[in-house]
């Protein structure tokens, strides 16, 4: 008997899925939505993404704050 073990996507990435599944894109696609916006903050890119594209609220924050928080990471 073998054990499966899968780890829980928390935080904004949980939303991954159903925004693929609901809007036909995948999130690399939404991310260059997000970064061709740049330098607009956090809630003028939301509003973009629901403004422009249809996304829900809870979909467009999530995919803001983790793209923002990615390119942070990243750096300059």
């Amino acid at each position: 008997m073998s054990a499966v073990t899968s780890e829980r996507i928390k935080g904004p990435a949980s939303y991954f899925p159903s925004i693929e599944k609901k809007y036909g894109q995948p999130i690399a696609h939404w991310q260059e939505v997000v970064r061709r916006q740049y330098p607009a903050g956090h809630m003028d890119l939301v509003a973009m993404l629901k403004n422009e594209h249809g996304m829900g609220h809870g979909h467009a924050n999530a995919l803001v704050a983790h793209t923002l928080a990615e390119d942070r990471r990243k750096g300059p």
